[in-house]
C-alpha cells in the first residue's frame, strides 16, 4: 500500500505513523529535495540546504516534528522551526525564506489521535505524485550522513507568525472596520494567529475554539462542527462567523442569522468581487465536479466560466497552474487564491470574504444570495464493485434520471479511490426529487454491482 495518500502521509500517531517513520521520511526527503539545480547552485555559492518545519497543536505533533527535524538535521539540512502555525503559513514561509522545501505536521480536520506529514517543495508548492514516489523509494536507499560541521542546525523561527500576518494584511483590498466577526479556530493551528490578524485588519473579534490543549483539536468545533459558531454569532449579534479546521487550510462561514455559507458560496462571492476589481484571471473559476449546480448557474449569469476538475484540492491547483487562473477551490471550504497563496488558506479566504462585506456594505447573506444552492443528496453505496460504474444497467439508470431532471438537476456517480464504495450524488430543484433519484440510483448500483 502506498505511503503517501491524497494529502501527504497520514495515520494514527504512534500507530503506523511513528517517530521512526517520521525520521526516515525526513531523511529521504532531504536526499530527494536536496538535489537539483537550485540546491547545487546553493552549495556552489557556499550556502546550506534549508527547510521550514511547522505543526498544528495536537500532542503527537511534538514528538513527530522533533523526529522530522532530527532527520533533516542529521542529513545536513538547516531547519527553521516555526512552531505551531497553519499549513498555509508554512507554505508561505518556505517561499518567503527561499527555503529548499518544508514540512507540515498535521492531520488537518481529523481527530486528535491522528496525525500527518505534508511535504512542500521550493516555493511552498505541493509535491507531484512522481516526487512522492521518489521519496518513498529513497526511504530504503542510502541517506546523507554528514559529520562534524556538516550536520544541520535547528533554529527557532522567531518571526514566523509576524511574517505571515504581514503577508495576509498586505493582501487585503480594504480594511474590516465596523464589522463584528466570530472566529472558531477549531482548537487548532490558527488559535493564535487568526484572532490577531482579524483584529489588526480592523474587525471587532469574538473568539471560540481557541484553547488548544493538544487533545481537543476539531473536537466539536471548527469547520466540521458549525452549530457552536452559528449559536455564538446569533448570541453576540455579530455580522459574520468564520470557521477554520485544525490546520486552517479551510474556511466556512455563517451569516448574521446563523445560516451556513459553504465553500461554493464563498467562491461565488470572491469570484464576483474579483471580476469587478479586474482580479479574476480570464474571468474563470476552477471547481471540482462536486460543486453545486447553483454555482455553475450563478457564475454563468455573472459572465464567469467554471472549469471542472476531479475531487481534491491538488487537482484544482494543477488546473489553476496550467491555466494561470487566480481562484479555485472546493465545496468543503478549501479555497485557493493563487495571487497570494500556493495552497488553500482559511485565514486568507475568511479575511477576503469579510473585506468584501466591508467594501460593499452588504451583509454576508446578501452577498451569498448571488448563488441559489440546489438541494444535494449524497448516498454512499457500500460493498460494491467500484470499478463497475460503467455497467450498462447503471448507465441506463443514470441516463433516465438525467432525462427526467433535464436542466433542473445533475447526477454524479463516483467510485471511492480507497474502498468498495460508489458515491451517488444527485442535485435537483427540490430536496424530495434529489432524494428520490439518489435512492433509486443507489438501489440499481447495489443490485448490479454487489460484491459476492
Amino acid at each position: 500500500m502506498p505511503l503517501f495518500g491524497t494529502d501527504g502521509v497520514r495515520g494514527l500517531a504512534n500507530g503506523p505513523l511513528t517517530a521512526d517513520l517520521a525520521l526516515s521520511l525526513a531523511q529521504a526527503t532531504a536526499v530527494v529535495l536536496g538535489q537539483g539545480r537550485s540546491a547545487d547552485a546553493r552549495r556552489a555559492a557556499g550556502k546550506r540546504i534549508t527547510a521550514v518545519v511547522a505543526r498544528d497543536p495536537r500532542v503527537s505533533g511534538e514528538f513527530l516534528s522533533a523526529a522530522v527535524e532530527a532527520g533533516l538535521a542529521s542529513s545536513g539540512v538547516d531547519v527553521y522551526d516555526a512552531g505551531v502555525l497553519p499549513t498555509p503559513a508554512a507554505a508561505f514561509l518556505i517561499a518567503d525564506m527561499d527555503a529548499d522545501f518544508g514540512v507540515m505536521v498535521s492531520a488537518s480536520h481529523n481527530p486528535a489521535p491522528d496525525n500527518g506529514i505534508k511535504i512542500f517543495a521550493r516555493g511552498g508548492v505541493k509535491l507531484p505524485d512522481i516526487v512522492e514516489d521518489r521519496i518513498e523509494r529513497a526511504m530504503d536507499g542510502e541517506k546523507w550522513q554528514p559529520t562534524g560541521a556538516g550536520v544541520g542546525r535547528i533554529r527557532r523561527f522567531a518571526d514566523a507568525e509576524d511574517r505571515y500576518v504581514v503577508h495576509l494584511l498586505a493582501s487585503l483590498p480594504n480594511r474590516l472596520d465596523g464589522l463584528h466577526v466570530v472566529l472558531d479556530c477549531a482548537h487548532g493551528a490558527a488559535s493564535g494567529v487568526s484572532p490577531e490578524t482579524f483584529k489588526d485588519a480592523g474587525a471587532k473579534v469574538t473568539v471560540i475554539g481557541a484553547d488548544p490543549d493538544g487533545l481537543n483539536i476539531n473536537d466539536g468545533v471548527g469547520s466540521t462542527h458549525l452549530d457552536g459558531l452559528a449559536a455564538a454569532v446569533v448570541k453576540h449579534g455579530a455580522d459574520v462567523g468564520i470557521a477554520h479546521d485544525g490546520d486552517a487550510d479551510r474556511c466556512l462561514a455563517v451569516d448574521a442569522d446563523g445560516n451556513v455559507v459553504d465553500g461554493d458560496q464563498i467562491m461565488a462571492i470572491l469570484a464576483v468581487s474579483m471580476k469587478q476589481r479586474g482580479a479574476l484571471k480570464d474571468d474563470t473559476l476552477v471547481a471540482t465536479v462536486m460543486s453545486n449546480l447553483g454555482l455553475h448557474r450563478a457564475m454563468a449569469e455573472q459572465g464567469i466560466r467554471v472549469e471542472q476538475t476531479a475531487v481534491g484540492d491538488r487537482y484544482v491547483l494543477e488546473r489553476m497552474n496550467e491555466g494561470g487562473f487566480s481562484l479555485g477551490g472546493e465545496q468543503s471550504g478549501h479555497v485557493i487564491m493563487s495571487e497570494y497563496a500556493t495552497t488553500g488558506d482559511g485565514l486568507l479566504t475568511g479575511l477576503h470574504v469579510v473585506a468584501e462585506m466591508a467594501r460593499t456594505g452588504r451583509t454576508l447573506a446578501e452577498l451569498a444570495s448571488v448563488m441559489t444552492v440546489y438541494p444535494q443528496v449524497l448516498v454512499n453505496v457500500k460493498g460494491v464493485d467500484r470499478e463497475g460504474v460503467k455497467h450498462p444497467a447503471v448507465l441506463e439508470a443514470v441516463a433516465a434520471a438525467e432525462a427526467e431532471l433535464g436542466d433542473t438537476g445533475r447526477v454524479l456517480l463516483r467510485a471511492s479511490g480507497t474502498e468498495p464504495v460508489v458515491r451517488v450524488m444527485v442535485e435537483a430543484a427540490s430536496a424530495e426529487d434529489a432524494q428520490r433519484h439518489a435512492d433509486r440510483l443507489a438501489e440499481v448500483v447495489q443490485l448490479e454491482l454487489a460484491l459476492a
